[in-house]
């Protein structure tokens, strides 16, 4: 497995710019960009589906096992993966998104029983 770089780490740590595409059923064809939160934990870069594991975004994730990120003015192929069944990186992956996104409404759903169950970790191809 590929790991990123401290220094994209770093932009992605701050960055509040991340849209997902994983692939369709094609296999090839890159789904509709869909702007969503992301937190970085660890060396590690974590994303949750805002509706659960009915989002179709993290369907597609989890199917294709792939596609592109666009995060910190960049794209990047990706692979995808779900977490299961790890209460200290959740732990930890909440605490991320308590942190970075601080102060919104959307908070408290994203630390929820349903986008918890849609933590997703994007790795670069």
């Amino acid at each position: 497995m590929s790991e990123w770089t401290s220094e994209q780490l770093s932009k992605f740590k701050q960055a509040d710019d991340f849209h997902v595409s994983p692939y369709y059923d094609d296999g090839k064809t890159f789904g509709t960009p869909t702007w969503i939160w992301s937190v970085v934990v660890d060396d590690g870069l974590y994303i949750r589906a805002w509706n659960g594991q009915k989002s179709k975004w993290y369907n597609s994730a989890i199917t294709q096992k792939a596609g592109k990120i666009s995060l910190a003015g960049h794209e990047y192929q990706v692979n995808f993966a779900p977490i299961i069944n790890d209460a200290e990186l959740t732990d930890k992956i909440n605490a991320a998104y308590e942190s970075k996104y601080d102060g919104s409404s959307y908070l408290p759903p994203m630390v929820a029983e349903g986008p918890i169950s849609a933590t997703v970790i994007v790795t670069p191809k």
